[in-house]
């Protein structure tokens, strides 16, 4: 079913787990990601940066994700990520998007929750979900650049979540944006304060950069939204650069991508079982 952060991150939250959230970098990664979270027995949280929205199409975006979740019975969120306008997370949320993330984090603080507070008014009016930020990622995406990331305050959190009745909050705790040739020192003393504090679902940005061996921690310290982009666009060009490197120059384009988009699904389906590998427990997010 196409379903909105709210309902699938609930379930992850009553089975303690974490539900992958995959950065889409054109329509043709679409598919396969959707089929591989089938095929892992998973929801999967579809993500898009606004310049991709608006380069694909957000209604394109829309019509695959939901018609794939109801063909295959797969749980499908559909998620604006790093949004910092209010009018194109409208523009994602009358387009039909079910989540949309607001992203404050530069703000001072109250001005975070004033732009947050407008955001979610007009948002859960229509079901959509709404994931804000405390605290900043560093590093670069969709070539926005954040010199270094600013760890998150828990006393700021509590604050901010006084106010603002976001449905999952993104930390900074030491990852960054884009980094996939080393591996990420996760702040875990902050992770366990921040877990320890907020109730609400915690969401990690530049998950590709996160050691691999972290994730069963991370899921038993509240994060349930897991973001990996960088990894699938190295993925899918690696792919490109190889097919498109050797193929003749009127062979089928379906034969050049159909191995890209293979790669993705690998990604995919790869994190998923490691999101999933909790205590023996594998959730079903197929209806």
């Amino acid at each position: 079913m196409y379903k909105n952060l709210k309902t699938v991150l609930s379930e992850a939250q009553k089975l303690d787990y974490t539900v992958g959230a995959f950065n889409a970098h054109n329509l043709e990664m679409v598919p396969d990601m959707i089929r591989a979270a089938k095929d892992a027995g998973s929801p999967i949280i579809i993500q898009t940066s606004v310049s991709t929205a608006q380069y694909v199409g957000m209604k394109n975006f829309v019509t695959v994700c939901k018609t794939m979740a109801a063909d295959l019975l797969v749980d499908v969120v559909l998620h604006l990520d790093h949004a910092k306008s209010f009018d194109d997370i409208k523009e994602a949320i009358d387009a039909g998007y079910s989540s949309v993330m607001f992203d404050g984090s530069a703000l001072p603080l109250k001005e975070n929750i004033e732009k947050s507070l407008r955001v979610i008014d007009y948002a859960h009016e229509r079901n959509v979900s709404v994931e804000c930020e405390i605290g900043t990622i560093g590093g670069t995406e969709e070539g926005v650049t954040v010199a270094e990331g600013v760890y998150t305050d828990p006393k700021q959190a509590l604050a901010f979540l006084e106010d603002v009745d976001v449905d999952a909050l993104a930390v900074g705790v030491g990852t960054h944006h884009g980094q996939f040739q080393s591996k990420t020192k996760l702040n875990f003393p902050l992770i366990e304060e921040l877990h320890a504090q907020i109730s609400k679902p915690l969401v990690i940005h530049g998950g590709t950069g996160v050691n691999e061996e972290d994730y069963t921690r991370l899921t038993e310290n509240g994060i349930r939204k897991f973001n990996v982009g960088t990894e699938l666009l190295v993925a899918w060009t690696r792919a490109a650069k190889a097919q498109f490197n050797e193929t003749e120059l009127n062979n089928s384009l379906r034969n050049n991508i159909i191995p890209c988009n293979q790669a993705v699904y690998d990604v995919v389906y790869h994190k998923i079982g490691l999101f999933l590998n909790k205590k023996g427990t594998v959730p079903v997010g197929a209806k």
